[in-house]
């Protein structure tokens, strides 16, 4: 499930999995979020706010490869290491993995060259960016008040989002778009 920051990926990744499960299928939800770097890799001042986010944000490396080692499925479980957002380092857990496990995985820019092939089926979620800022807005109070939080988005997230777009054109190469 791909789309930009306030999409609505994880909500309806939730559902999704949670419909899975209901259906008795046993369902794994990865969220790109969880393979963050720690905040001095991803907050690097050598480099422009928008690219730090953009190629400094997440493991993206690892992350493909624990997606790989699910797909070759050659044990029941897999141990992987994920980001403590509050402690700002990383812990490991243990996440069973039979053959039939379906894995939903949400996050950002996951049509990327560091993704290719990884994934087997990639949905989109094109939501206008007006729309996007008034839910982070609501959301991401933690980075302060609505102009901290707007000023944000458009000094990192955003400009970040409009290379990916342009160099990756994710909606027209998703298998399936959820827009407005």
């Amino acid at each position: 499930m791909d789309g930009l920051g306030g999409a609505g990926k994880s909500t309806i990744s939730e559902k999704i999995c949670q419909k899975f499960i209901d259906n008795n299928y046993h369902t794994l939800l990865l969220h790109i979020d969880e393979f963050t770097k720690v905040r001095e890799v991803r907050y690097d001042s050598a480099y422009p706010e928008w690219q730090c986010y953009y190629d400094l944000q997440w493991r993206f490396d690892y992350f493909s490869e624990v997606i790989k080692e699910i797909k070759n499925n050659k044990k029941d479980y897999i141990d992987i290491e994920l980001y403590d957002k509050d402690k700002d380092t990383y812990f490991h857990r243990r996440f069973d993995v039979g053959k039939n496990t379906i894995v939903i995985v949400e996050g950002i820019f996951l049509q990327k060259k560091e993704f290719e092939n990884v994934f087997d089926y990639m949905i989109y979620l094109d939501i206008p960016e007006k729309v996007r800022l008034n839910r982070v807005i609501k959301r991401d109070t933690y980075i302060g008040d609505e102009q901290q939080i707007i000023d944000k988005y458009q000094n990192r997230y955003f400009p970040a989002e409009h290379r990916y777009i342009e160099e990756y054109q994710p909606k027209n190469n998703a298998d399936f778009v959820i827009g407005e």
